[in-house]
């Protein structure tokens, strides 16, 4: 790390460190989703699976309400299961998004904001109430926030180490609260024409690479992956089990989400194959009901599973 950088590093919470800094001297960050390879230079972001380990990716849609304030009920349900499932000896990881909308809340700025400097200052604000400390704390557990960027994972040694921090938090009984860091990083958040991470849905899927998830569940406000687009077709079917992302499975794939978020199921798609490639389950669920996580922790049928090969 250059003395620029040691200097300038920027820490969001007590105890809560970030691995993202920025040096200006450093050259910018190769645009490598455009080019078709962002797989590729994740590849080297697989660990050994844990099967009682799993990442939970909770959407904006879930954790926010129509009008932009916190769904302070979903934000309670899912605090509390993921505190029983620590306690029943399971290590989840939490990766939540809507740092930019939950700011824009916070700081009463009446509409999303578009200028990007203004984007990054409400997610600094947003990942604060993300931490969900105090939801937390009611049940005697305590959170650690990482902040990671394109950079974290496409270096090697920084993704290592990247490894050994989650390794120790699992093992001390900590739940790690994962974001990319939007208040460095406009990869996201500014005009989608050059993405390392991207999206949350993609962003989850190399954390559950990264610290060797056997599991890796996307809750949204759909109930899974369905035959055809269940908002403009009532007789669209649930497809509970897929083990290949195909060209047909795409095809299903609409465009993005509601307009609080901007995933939908194409981005859940491109984490379902990182998942698959590394030998990890993925679920696709409905965030409305957080209970779903104790059966589908125990592999019953809930939602969407893309089933890996074992031995992957």
């Amino acid at each position: 790390m250059c003395k620029y950088a040691l200097k300038h590093s920027v820490f969001f919470l007590e105890a809560a460190p970030s691995f993202s800094f920025y040096c200006p001297f450093r050259a910018p960050v190769k645009c490598a989703m455009m080019k078709g390879e962002w797989k590729r230079s994740v590849k080297h972001v697989k660990q050994p699976r844990n099967p009682r380990r799993l990442v939970v990716k909770v959407g904006t849609s879930t954790l926010t309400r129509e009008t932009g304030s916190l769904n302070l009920q979903n934000m309670e349900h899912l605090a509390r299961v993921l505190a029983d499932l620590e306690g029943m000896g399971y290590q989840p990881v939490l990766v939540s998004s809507g740092a930019i909308g939950i700011g824009t809340k916070k700081l009463r700025l009446g509409e999303r904001p578009t200028e990007l400097r203004m984007k990054q200052a409400a997610a600094a604000v947003g990942q604060c109430t993300m931490m969900h400390v105090k939801l937390f704390a009611e049940y005697n557990r305590t959170v650690a926030q990482i902040l990671l960027t394109g950079e974290d994972v496409e270096s090697p040694v920084r993704s290592e180490h990247l490894h050994n921090t989650f390794e120790a938090l699992l093992e001390l009984g900590v739940i790690p609260v994962v974001n990319e860091n939007d208040s460095v990083s406009s990869a996201e958040i500014e005009t989608g024409q050059c993405k390392v991470l991207g999206d949350n849905d993609t962003l989850s899927a190399i954390v559950a690479r990264l610290c060797g998830a056997g599991l890796l569940v996307l809750f949204s406000d759909i109930d899974g992956l369905y035959d055809a687009d269940p908002r403009t077709h009532p007789d669209a079917r649930l497809i509970h089990q897929v083990e290949a992302i195909t060209p047909e499975l795409r095809a299903m794939a609409g465009g993005a989400g509601t307009w609080r978020g901007t995933g939908g199921m194409a981005t859940k798609l491109n984490a379902a194959q990182l998942c698959l490639e590394a030998g990890v389950d993925m679920v696709i669920a409905n965030g409305a009901r957080m209970e779903a996580l104790y059966d589908i922790v125990e592999g019953k049928n809930v939602g969407t599973r893309f089933s890996a090969r074992r031995g992957a």
